[in-house]
């Protein structure tokens, strides 16, 4: 089959650093369904991976954690679909990834695919609908509400692939009142477009920006990007008692001492720790899934698709990576396949 992987991780100008290749197809068995993939998505966690993890010695790494495709086959234990279902899912960051004909996941994260999406649009929704979901109502715990205070979400990056989920789930599932974060005005028109109620500039510091809106501390934090560099004017901007959840990566930690007077908890989202760690309860991301799926054949939420760039190989991967990179895309990109 074919497939894009590296085999030593580096920057992604290098001529290496995506390649194509072929692979043998793989079997399902057990609780894996062997999906032929029609669409994945490129995330931030792509990026990073492959900028700075080096598989072993003479082996491919195959990235890719979006995927809309196809079962093909299933393995004697699947109860939860069949050959011919379509499916949309992101998969687990400790298995070969997506970017490749024919991929291996487990039937318990994996969602029926929207009816009233093609592949491409759905393949942009897995990843960041099951990190929003989780982190707004199995971390944040959005429906137990925060006495006396504001029910508001402040919703950093609120124009990026998490961000924009993150908006219509809490605009559609909850009586919250949405803030977002954009710097750009093409940025803050998506979030604005996507169902916020408001939305202030992240470039400026945070604390005076929500002060301006005049409408009283927010009760959650969804701290989507930029959380080291806006710690101290979250903790300045939440209401007592609120509750903080980060999602990015912060290479000199993250000093929890400023939320301390406000009894501010911090929770943390990291949507492959139930794959991963093959939780009890990891069957609940085969249910936001298909919560999600019901909500877009609804019309209720729509993909976050903002850019297609064409079939799946490492040529496009690798323009695809750069755009990531570059932090100034809104939405999802998305390529279609092979």
């Amino acid at each position: 089959m074919r497939a894009v992987g590296y085999l030593k991780s580096g920057p992604i100008s290098a001529d290496v650093s995506l390649l194509d290749i072929t692979l043998p197809e793989p079997v399902a068995a057990g609780h894996d369904l062997l999906i032929e993939v029609k669409a994945v998505s490129v995330n931030p966690v792509d990026t990073k991976v492959r900028a700075g993890a080096t598989p072993p010695e003479g082996e491919y790494r195959i990235l890719g954690f979006d995927a809309a495709g196809i079962v093909k086959a299933a393995g004697e234990m699947v109860t939860l679909f069949k050959p011919g279902d379509k499916v949309f899912y992101a998969g687990a960051i400790n298995r070969p990834g997506t970017d490749s004909e024919f991929h291996l996941v487990d039937e318990r994260i994996v969602g029926r695919m929207p009816s009233s999406l093609g592949f491409a649009e759905a393949a942009a929704l897995p990843l960041t609908a099951i990190t929003a979901y989780e982190s707004i109502f199995h971390r944040l715990k959005v429906s137990d509400k925060v006495p006396g205070v504001n029910n508001a979400i402040l919703i950093t990056g609120g124009a990026g692939g998490v961000g924009s989920i993150a908006i219509q789930l809490a605009r559609t599932l909850t009586d919250l009142t949405v803030i977002a974060t954009a710097s750009r005005p093409e940025s803050a028109e998506w979030a604005k477009a996507l169902g916020a109620h408001h939305v202030i500039d992240h470039s400026k510091p945070l604390a005076a920006e929500y002060a301006a809106l005049g409408i009283g501390a927010p009760a959650f934090v969804f701290s989507v990007a930029g959380s080291a560099q806006h710690r101290l004017q979250i903790a300045e901007l939440i209401a007592p008692q609120g509750r903080v959840v980060l999602i990015d990566d912060m290479k000199d930690g993250y000093d929890i001492m400023p939320f301390k007077g406000k009894a501010v908890s911090i929770h943390w989202e990291m949507m492959f720790a139930r794959p991963v760690h093959q939780t009890a309860d990891m069957i609940e991301q085969h249910k936001l899934l298909n919560h999600v799926a019901d909500l877009v054949d609804a019309g209720k939420i729509r993909t976050t698709l903002s850019q297609t760039l064409g079939t799946i190989n490492a040529e496009n991967l690798k323009k695809a990576h750069a755009l990531i990179e570059s932090g100034r895309t809104t939405g999802k990109v998305v390529l279609e396949g092979f």
